[in-house]
């Protein structure tokens, strides 16, 4: 073990007994349970009147009691003339105020107390008892004051005041929401502390017998005399201690200090996508014996690199990354963050055989990469949407001079201990990427990121990286036809990171010949759940081009379910995977994107609201093309036919089917025989071309001629009857945990009606609340917030939320002549 120190002279290390280790560790939970604890409940809140108010309350304003995290844009009304344009989901965002009274101890009088907030949208000021403490205009930052030298202290109460002004629109390509919208955090440590986000830990040599774990610490003194103390750091891999090590340190008044710490871990369990294993570093700071302060930093061993010829390599095996794109909002819980809402949602890509996700194109909620490290996920962690020049009139460009270097340094050492992260991207399709501003910014950005995080490689998602002349036949690939972008060519990024432009893939190596390879934005396939056209097998580009207003469609403003319907930009699901999985080099992809999302509703303008990129759709209910990459991306045996089977009598109708681990499908039509089909060449998928007859269509796989799987659809009948069917039973009782129950429609004979849209009535007895109802249809106008929503193809979805006590929650579904259903959660 060696011990570094800056700022001060090196110290001795003090090995301490066992006896004394055991005693200190017996303290801690004790000493340190109210480090950080939530600031989430009971805020009063008030959202200005436009019209009337002016940019401040006073004692007639009006306020309503809530718990934080909260969108407020959520509760309004779809608006035409919305000024966030119906890209910002037509959802009105506004200036809201928050309020929250509170008590300190006397006895935390000597104690620094800060608060923290994990993300405001946007433009937040912060006032505690009258004095101001700051401004953060990026609305996915965290940030921190300190309020101890303004904080009442015994009986007297505090007042925190938040103002957050989300009214210059539009601000966003994508909705936003508004409000205090993550979660608030009251933190409370002794004047001798380790700082916010003060340790980076990083492991750079992993082999199977050992591993070199180094552990960056920053300490802070914020007493008014010198300390001496010693430190304590702990290594546990779940409950049991793997090794701790011990250095005597002493601090000046109002000093800090920044040390490293070496140490081996024996025969390291390794994290991976697959087994993502975790570790914690318990940071313990002593003086005369008793535990002052305490920090936990959870971390994994792993070892990576990104190879020119095979791609993505994780502890010495090659790994495809599989992954999509994904936007902060939750669906019909808009922006406000819930950890249960994004466990569900990357359940369900799990399940789908994803193993990357990308948070475009801002810093992710600290919960989603916590998840990420715990289930598995290849993260590329993103920080701009755009750099000095505009892609909206109001928003973060207008704040780049000032804030980008602050805003990037917090979110780096947020987010570097996650072992979950493997790629920082400085920005998203940047308008400055061209230019030689572009390569500037770029390298200072760069800059940024390596002085906080060497260990990982850096990336910029480019459109396109390189832009080819495209022959009627093959791609030239002459000097003289190829425009490399500015970025890519100046030699700052570690992967070359390519949004779309699919066709330019395979010659990778050729273009970037020191470069490896990831996709940092693939695809862009349009389908609305449960929505076919007649004839499956012919490709088209939705819009025309990207700025041309797009007039043709469907009724309805639905796009077909085949994936048949791509962006211009993009290009169908198959088409990329075909390619990204035919080439070793070439390290993974990023979809665009796993969820539906509010806003940005390509191809269609208003009435559509919502997007229609999603593989999964913005309820949470799968499209058919997940059934595709499950086939590919998993070891599951996978059989799914489509579309439904109620049609018109001799209608022709294009049946496919995704699947795997066999030979081939056999479809039966009421027992007969329409044929075999089996995948030739890189097909993904087989087809049928059969006319309707109602009853039951049959699909049979097979593997040298044994049964493999066998799937059937039902031509249903009218509608009878509501099912209910919670994704959890039982939830916990902590005014924040999730049950998300689907709604099916049914009839007689309990098949899905594909064709039901009845609208549909919720109520709930118990200690709990509605949360959320949605369908997944992206012309929907009604609100998220109701008790009632209208079904997609036979479907809807209700969320309901816990309260604070133990119990029964009875939710009941009713709909016009139809037979009710009625589900029991219960929290405890």
């Amino acid at each position: 073990m060696k011990t570094t120190f800056k700022y001060l002279s090196r110290f001795s290390i003090l090995i301490f007994s066992a006896m004394f280790l055991l005693s200190s560790c017996s303290k801690k939970e004790d000493a340190f349970a109210n480090r950080k604890i939530s600031f989430n409940a009971d805020w009063s809140f008030h959202l200005n009147d436009s019209l009337t108010d002016k940019d401040t309350i006073g004692t007639s304003t009006k306020w309503r009691t809530l718990d934080v995290p909260h969108d407020w844009s959520i509760e309004g009304k779809f608006d035409e003339e919305s000024p966030a344009g119906y890209g910002g989901g037509s959802l009105n965002g506004g200036l809201g105020w928050y309020k929250k009274t509170f008590k300190i101890a006397k006895e935390d009088i000597n104690k620094k107390i800060a608060i923290t907030f994990d993300g405001v949208y946007k433009n937040s000021e912060v006032w505690i008892n009258g004095h101001y403490l700051g401004k953060r205009p990026n609305g996915y930052i965290g940030f921190q004051y300190e309020l101890s030298p303004y904080l009442n202290y015994g009986e007297k109460t505090n007042e925190i005041i938040v103002k957050v002004d989300n009214s210059k629109q539009p601000n966003s390509r994508w909705y936003s929401g508004s409000g205090i919208f993550r979660n608030v955090w009251l933190e409370t440590t002794d004047k001798l502390h380790v700082e916010n986000w003060g340790t980076y830990v990083t492991t750079p040599k992993v082999t199977a017998e050992k591993a070199l774990v180094n552990i960056e610490t920053r300490i802070q003194n914020d007493h008014s005399d010198s300390k001496k103390a010693t430190i304590v750091t702990t290594i546990y891999k779940d409950e049991s201690k793997v090794t701790s090590f011990t250095s005597q340190i002493t601090l000046t008044a109002k000093s800090g200090l920044l040390f490293n710490d070496k140490v081996e871990v024996e025969n390291p369990i390794l994290w991976s996508d697959e087994k993502p294993e975790l570790y914690t570093a318990v940071t313990e700071i002593l003086v005369d014996d008793k535990v002052v302060d305490q920090y936990k930093t959870n971390f994994g061993i792993r070892e990576f690199k990104f190879d020119l010829n095979k791609g993505f390599i994780l502890n010495g095996e090659q790994v495809k990354i599989k992954g999509v794109c994904m936007h902060h909002e939750l669906g019909p819980l808009g922006s406000a963050n819930n950890t249960r809402a994004i466990e569900r949602q990357l359940e369900i890509l799990k399940e789908m055989g994803v193993n990357g996700i990308r948070t475009s194109h801002n810093p992710p909620a600290p919960e989603l990469l916590d998840l990420c490290d715990k289930m598995g996920f290849i993260v590329m962690d993103e920080a701009f949407d755009m750099w000095k020049q505009n892609k909206t009139k109001y928003d973060y460009a207008n704040d780049w001079d000032k804030w980008h270097r602050q805003d990037l340094n917090d979110q780096l050492r947020r987010d570097r201990n996650h072992p979950s992260i493997f790629i920082w991207s400085i920005g998203n399709e940047i308008p400055e990427q061209w230019s030689e501003t572009g390569v500037e910014i770029a390298k200072e950005l760069a800059e940024i990121v390596r002085i906080n995080d060497k260990t990982r490689p850096l990336t910029a998602a480019m459109n396109p990286p390189v832009n080819m002349n495209i022959d009627a036949v093959t791609l030239q690939f002459e000097k003289k036809n190829v425009q490399f972008n500015a970025i890519a060519k100046s030699g700052i990024l570690d992967l070359i990171g390519y949004n779309y432009a699919h066709q330019t893939y395979e010659y990778h190596q050729k273009n970037f010949p020191n470069t490896p390879f990831i996709a940092t934005e693939t695809t862009s396939g349009l389908e609305t759940r449960g929505y076919y056209d007649a004839v499956s097998d012919t490709i088209k580009k939705w819009p025309v081009r990207w700025d041309l207003k797009f007039t043709e469609g469907n009724p309805g403003n639905t796009v077909s379910a085949y994936d048949q319907v791509q962006a211009p930009w993009g290009s169908t699901h198959e088409a990329t995977w075909k390619v990204i999985k035919k080439h070793d080099f070439l390290s993974g992809m990023y979809i665009w994107t796993g969820f539906d999302y509010i806003g940005e509703p390509t191809p269609y303008e208003w009435p559509s609201v919502s997007s229609y990129f999603g593989i999964v759709d913005l309820a949470g209910f799968p499209k058919d093309v997940y059934y595709m990459y499950q086939s590919e991306w998993t070891d599951k045996t996978v059989l799914h036919i489509f579309p439904h089977w109620n049609w018109k009598a001799g209608q022709t109708v294009d049946v496919w089917a995704y699947y795997n681990n066999a030979d081939e499908v056999e479809l039966f039509v009421n027992g007969k025989s329409v044929g075999k089909r089996s995948k030739k060449g890189d097909d993904l998928h087989v087809m049928w071309r059969i006319p309707f007859q109602a009853g039951t269509l049959k699909a049979v796989s097979r593997k040298n001629g044994k049964t493999v799987l066998e799937k059937e659809i039902k031509t249903a009948g009218n509608p009878s009857q509501l099912k209910l069917t919670a994704d959890r039973s039982t939830i916990k009782a902590d005014k924040n945990d999730l049950s998300f129950v689907t709604v099916d429609i049914l009839d007689d004979k309990e098949t899905l009606v594909p064709n039901a849209n009845n609208e549909i009535n919720f109520s709930l007895t118990g200690n709990g609340k509605i949360v959320g109802v949605c369908s997944g249809d992206p012309v929907s106008h009604e609100s998220y917030k109701g008790n009632k929503h209208t079904a997609l193809a036979g479907k809807c979805l209700v969320i309901v939320q816990s309260g604070d006590k133990t119990g029964r929650l009875e939710l009941t579904a009713k709909a016009n002549g139809l037979k009710p259903a009625t589900i029991v959660i219960t929290t405890e």
